[in-house]
């Protein structure tokens, strides 16, 4: 399969190479949930200033996008390759609640989300290299994923996005998918 070189500035999203149909389908998919959510959360996204309800989408892309190009073997290796980048990554994703303060509402279920997101890739992550990792992985985003319906006030859009950037960050990314591990 053909690939394509990435610019440096973008190898922490994208790896060193990606094929042109990883890239369209990365591409696609974030700009589809995005408007879908513009399309669900239409009435609070129309009653924002402009600038906020654009870094919203914004957001909303970046989480998307970010679940497919986590999956792909070239962003996996480039991480697995820089184990203090992968810590990076997971410390700096605060987008949930980001997002909620933009839209002003979710605050409270955003930073359970995000509580939880990060303590569970901090969880996969220090299982690198073990046979576990896949699974802990699969039954943290499970939990998760379940809790999700009991937070109050979470609205179906802002729910489809906290569960994107449950399975971005605690599973698509902390989970080294192409690995040969010990048991």
């Amino acid at each position: 399969m053909r690939r394509l070189s990435i610019h440096p500035h973008l190898h922490d999203v994208f790896g060193e190479e990606q094929p042109p149909v990883y890239l369209a389908a990365i591409f696609l998919f974030g700009i589809g949930v995005a408007i879908a959510f513009a399309v669900l959360a239409m009435p609070v996204l129309s009653a924002l200033p402009s600038w906020r309800a654009v870094l919203a989408l914004i957001l909303v892309v970046d989480i998307a996008a970010g679940c497919v190009a986590n999956f792909t073997p070239s962003t996996n290796d480039f991480y697995v390759a820089r184990p203090r980048n992968r810590w990076i990554f997971i410390a700096i994703h605060v987008h949930v609640v980001v997002m909620a303060l933009l839209l002003g509402t979710g605050v409270g279920p955003a930073v359970a989300v995000w509580a939880f997101t990060i303590a569970a890739a901090i969880a996969v992550n220090l299982l690198a290299g073990h046979s576990a990792q896949t699974f802990v992985g699969g039954l943290l985003l499970s939990v998760g994923l379940a809790g999700l319906p009991l937070l109050p006030d979470l609205s179906p859009a802002l729910a489809g996005v906290f569960a994107l950037f449950m399975l971005k960050v605690q599973f698509s990314f902390a989970v080294d998918h192409y690995r040969n591990v010990s048991s």
